[in-house]
């Protein structure tokens, strides 16, 4: 009877999820292209700033403090099953082939360059502009793009406030800065859309739905959501350990 009590006890107890580890992300953020964001960080900032400020600026802001602190916010949003699953379709064999399709685009001088000049008079079908549209919705590829250079240019503003000997808050900050997110937003989503179009030309409108419809994956759209809400959180935190 003690151990008919004991297998019911087990049975009725709930099986606990095991939440995401924020090391277990780190080659979830490489193939997401998440990595590359950390990897643009310190960089961007460094435009414009003299010498002397680069070498805070790395330390901050360098690829692995950005992802190691984005990694430690966004992994409790995970379970380390929903991390895996995100993980084997960012892997997967149609994923590969659109990542060496962006790849590509460096390997061609000027090609991207000469397409984007002949969008308006040589412009695609519609529906395949739809497509790469809903792709960028869903990827949040403009919108990260628009967040990395709005919270670089928001850092340069921070330290030049420091340079004067004043102080200012993040909300005075944000305030101060919107409008220019709204510019960044237009100019990112153009780039984006004429780099998609431009880098899966060669693949078929069928394959490039179902590279929409991965991204519209409960695991991977998490993922990607989780770190778009971060990624400010992370810069916010960063700037304030300047000097």
């Amino acid at each position: 009877m003690r151990s008919l009590v004991l297998c019911c006890t087990l049975l009725a107890t709930p099986v606990l999820a095991a939440p995401a580890q924020p090391a277990a992300l780190e080659p979830v953020f490489a193939m997401a292209g998440i990595r590359l964001l950390c990897e643009q960080s310190a960089p961007l900032i460094q435009r414009g700033l003299e010498p002397a400020q680069h070498p805070q600026v790395s330390k901050l802001f360098g690829a692995d403090a950005v992802c190691d602190d984005l990694a430690r916010r966004v992994a409790p949003n995970l379970q380390q099953a929903e991390l895996e699953q995100a993980q084997a379709l960012l892997d997967s064999p149609l994923a590969q082939r659109f990542t060496a399709a962006e790849r590509a685009v460096g390997e061609e001088p000027g090609g991207l360059k000469t397409y984007t000049e002949q969008l308006a008079s040589r412009p695609p079908r519609a529906e395949r502009v739809e497509l790469v549209r809903q792709l960028d919705r869903q990827a949040h590829t403009s919108e990260l793009a628009t967040l990395l250079r709005y919270e670089a240019g928001k850092t340069q503003a921070w330290l030049s406030v420091l340079k004067r000997g004043q102080k200012i808050d993040e909300k005075t900050l944000t305030t101060q800065t919107a409008k220019q997110r709204e510019s960044l937003q237009q100019s990112s989503q153009k780039g984006v859309e004429a780099f998609m179009l431009y880098a899966y030309r060669g693949m078929p409108s069928p394959e490039l739905g179902e590279y929409v419809a991965l991204y519209q994956q409960p695991a991977v759209k998490k993922l990607l959501d989780a770190t778009l809400k971060a990624l400010p959180e992370v810069f916010a935190a960063q700037r304030q350990q300047l000097k």
